[in-house]
């Protein structure tokens, strides 16, 4: 359970925005998938934004204003099971200066370092910098543009398959909500899976894989968790958790899906309502969530299922069997321990839903 990040200012609001370049996804299909006060720009990419040679491929999103945002979160899904590796860069305009490219971890089979392009790519670049799978600039940016490079032995076949580019930004300074409008009670059918009925040695660890598994059973691809934990294990971080990495193995099970720092209550329940769980990254320390799996943690996922009554339907694999994982936690809590910290979901979906 790797430790999730800062807390955001009390009070204040992570205004999100989700942009997104698509090829073999339709633009309306992943735009469907996302809650309209998050939708910025989705779009078909352009031919001319794609370089493949020999065995690599390297994808460039258009600039795209992200306008007084300071988090970054991207992601790679991308529908095909031909082997790939990848590694985000990231460049941001502050003060009208493009900062340099800023490369994250390499994720896969044969992960990129994130200092194989000496004199252009670093974990800092100017105002910059990227911790494992989420970047930060010290000033609000103006700008950014995102680049996924990709490491296969025919990264043409690997962009031949429908996939998606996509970045979420989030810009902390705006007021929060602070009420739940009230709605009708959603209750989805998310299979139960506990981490801790899996190799002791691991199930402390492996909160992530184990979401994912349930979040796959609900689309009807069920998928072994310790199978789903090897490949997304991150040999340079020992880490079961690395956000995109996630997205990657469901997209290799024929689930698109993408990463977003949730702005509010309002955009969980959106997507709830219209039947996506939500994989909530939640830190939290004893007493500040009711009824909790663990006491605390320094980061930890579960599954969103639904709402009612002030109350959040959740699936938490922490829980010591499977028969207990379903829990009910107050959605003012989860607020607390979820959105004014990490505030990552993870959306997962099949694309002929």
């Amino acid at each position: 359970m790797p430790p999730c990040g800062e807390d955001f200012p009390r009070g204040a609001l992570v205004s999100a925005g989700l942009w997104g370049i698509v090829s073999g996804i339709g633009a309306d299909r992943l735009a469907e998938a996302i809650p309209p006060a998050c939708r910025r720009v989705v779009e078909a990419i352009a031919p001319s934004a794609v370089r493949v040679s020999a065995d690599e491929a390297v994808v460039v999103t258009p600039d795209w204003p992200a306008t007084g945002a300071t988090h970054f979160v991207p992601c790679f899904s991308v529908l095909t099971t031909e082997p790939c590796s990848i590694r985000f860069e990231l460049s941001a305009r502050v003060g009208g200066e493009w900062s340099p490219w800023v490369a994250s971890v390499g994720l896969g089979p044969a992960p990129l370092d994130s200092g194989s392009t000496p004199g252009r790519d670093s974990s800092r670049g100017g105002p910059l910098s990227v911790d494992v799978d989420v970047y930060r600039a010290t000033a609000p940016v103006e700008a950014v543009r995102l680049r996924v490079r990709i490491r296969a032995p025919d990264p043409a076949a690997v962009l031949a398959a429908p996939w998606a580019l996509t970045l979420s930004a989030a810009d902390p300074s705006a007021p929060r909500e602070s009420t739940t409008a009230a709605a009708a009670p959603v209750r989805l059918t998310v299979p139960s899976v506990s981490q801790m009925e899996a190799d002791p040695a691991l199930a402390h660890r492996i909160c992530s894989p184990t979401c994912v598994a349930m979040v796959l059973g609900y689309w009807r691809r069920p998928a072994d968790v310790a199978a789903l934990a090897r490949e997304m294990f991150h040999p340079a971080t020992d880490l079961y958790g690395v956000w995109p990495a996630a997205i990657l193995v469901a997209a290799r099970r024929g689930v698109a899906g993408y990463l977003l720092r949730f702005p509010d209550w309002g955009a969980a329940a959106w997507c709830l309502a219209r039947g996506l769980p939500v994989i909530a990254s939640v830190r939290y320390t004893a007493g500040e969530l009711t009824g909790a799996a663990a006491q605390a943690t320094p980061g930890h996922l579960l599954v969103l299922t639904g709402y009612e009554d002030g109350v959040a339907l959740v699936n938490d694999p922490a829980a010591p069997t499977a028969a207990t994982v379903a829990r009910r936690y107050s959605i003012d809590e989860l607020r607390r321990v979820w959105l004014d910290r990490a505030s990552v979901g993870y959306v997962l979906f099949p694309l002929d839903r």
